[in-house]
């Protein structure tokens, strides 16, 4: 993944992980592995886990111990309220700035039909 990938990424990582959680809970691995699978083959479980540190301590997810099989309990996370507007709100703005640049980007490929 290239740097402005990754400084890019940075941004908008909380909000995708909510939105994975929005599905259903899981924990750490868990999400790291359903990251990969959209795409996001470069995701290091270090940067989920601080992350999910982060999400847990402004009380954006509930989380819940579930016995494992092999070791100790794993933390298991949950979207609450609180994470689903903070999750509504981090669509709304996506939207407004994806329609932006997307603007943008098209009238500076096609500038002949800005006057149209």
């Amino acid at each position: 993944m290239g740097k402005q990938m990754t400084e890019m990424l940075k941004g908008t990582l909380e909000g995708v992980v909510l939105a994975i959680l929005a599905v259903r809970p899981a924990y750490g691995y868990e999400i790291t592995a359903r990251l990969r699978d959209q795409g996001f083959s470069d995701i290091v479980e270090g940067t989920v886990y601080a992350l999910l540190i982060r999400i847990e301590q402004r009380g954006l997810v509930d989380v819940a111990k579930v016995p494992s099989e092999k070791g100790p309990p794993r933390k298991v996370y949950s979207l609450n309220t609180l994470g689903g507007e903070y999750l509504e709100e981090f669509w709304r703005t996506w939207t407004f700035l994806a329609e932006r640049i997307e603007q943008l980007h098209h009238h500076i490929e096609h500038p002949q039909e800005e006057g149209e």
